[in-house]
């Protein structure tokens, strides 16, 4: 059987924890900032952990994990 390939795009949105979780970078701090508090922006600043409902479709985008 061959290979399985790598979703490109989710491995380079996506990172693996040591633990096996993945952190995910938020969206929305890119532009139209003016309107948004500070503590907003701050936490959107932050990497995010991705919910346990969602790391079924990313095994199957990232058959191998992320190296």
């Amino acid at each position: 059987m061959p290979k399985m390939k790598t979703r490109k795009a989710a491995a380079k949105r996506f990172k693996q924890t040591g633990t096996g979780k993945f952190l995910y970078n938020r969206a929305g701090a890119r532009h139209i900032l003016t309107k948004k508090n500070s503590k907003r922006k701050r936490r959107l600043g932050q990497a995010a952990v991705l919910k346990k409902t969602e790391v079924g479709r990313l095994h199957v985008c990232l058959p191998y994990g992320i190296k």
